[in-house]
């Protein structure tokens, strides 16, 4: 995986170091170091507590992040040069697809890694977490190659996630709220399944209402936070749908 981390970085040799340089990276916002380090965790014991899986999504999705938007960014501009004729189109495109490279990679390293050691460990919510991670990874996979491969993997790690929620799971679930709100992405934005993307939201944030006061307190926060989303989405999409204008809609950070 190609990653952006000084060569003076060195990795701790031991699993508490290495989860207090993966907390100092995140602090940093050193998410390639970060990464690094929550790969080294993984290594040394597949079976993540919550903070650790935490730590791991924060660290890949940070890391992806810084990709996806430069993608965007070097897009657009690849667009304007490319209709101002200024020569300069084929230059902005070789730093695009460098930069599509970086994403690419850093998306297959984390599903690899997901499918080959931490899926094998935890509970219904760990499967259903690591499931919608893998889901994710190959989403922003799409969004820069629309490779029909990674739409497909994609769709069918967010449909066992979504089984597995649903038949484990309590529809308020932070993390079943949380597979809700970026599946119903996939469908509006990759699949171009709007109605889909909207029923799958609306119906899961009217059945979630009626169950938030059942929740812990933790849980109760983050629910909300994940419902108010969802909200923000709906409040979108119906928008859009009578004058598209293009807005990006919101997910949530795994």
């Amino acid at each position: 995986m190609t990653t952006a981390t000084s060569p003076k970085f060195r990795l701790p040799k031991n699993r508490d170091d290495l989860i207090f340089a993966a907390k100092l990276a995140d602090e940093a916002e050193r998410y390639d170091e970060m990464v690094l380090c929550m790969k080294e965790v993984v290594k040394d014991s597949p079976k993540l507590t919550l903070e650790e899986r935490n730590l791991l999504s924060v660290a890949y999705k940070n890391s992806v992040g810084i990709r996806r938007a430069s993608w965007r960014i070097l897009s657009s501009i690849e667009q304007r040069e490319e209709q101002k004729s200024t020569g300069n189109a084929a230059k902005v495109k070789e730093y695009r697809e460098m930069v599509e490279q970086e994403l690419s990679e850093i998306c297959e390293d984390i599903i690899q890694l997901l499918e080959n050691d931490v899926l094998v460990h935890g509970g219904s919510d760990d499967r259903v977490f690591y499931k919608k991670m893998q889901g994710d990874y190959h989403r922003y996979h799409v969004e820069a190659t629309m490779d029909p491969k990674h739409k497909q993997a994609a769709l069918q790690a967010y449909t066992d996630a979504l089984e597995t929620a649903k038949n484990n799971l309590p529809v308020a679930n932070p993390t079943r709220l949380g597979l809700v709100l970026n599946l119903s992405v996939f469908y509006y934005e990759i699949l171009r399944k709007t109605e889909e993307g909207i029923a799958l939201a609306k119906t899961n944030f009217d059945e979630a209402v009626q169950e938030l006061e059942n929740l812990p307190e933790a849980e109760y926060k983050e629910a909300t936070l994940i419902m108010q989303l969802i909200r923000d989405n709906l409040t979108l999409w119906s928008e859009d749908a009578v004058s598209p204008d293009g807005t990006q809609v919101e997910d949530v950070d795994n």
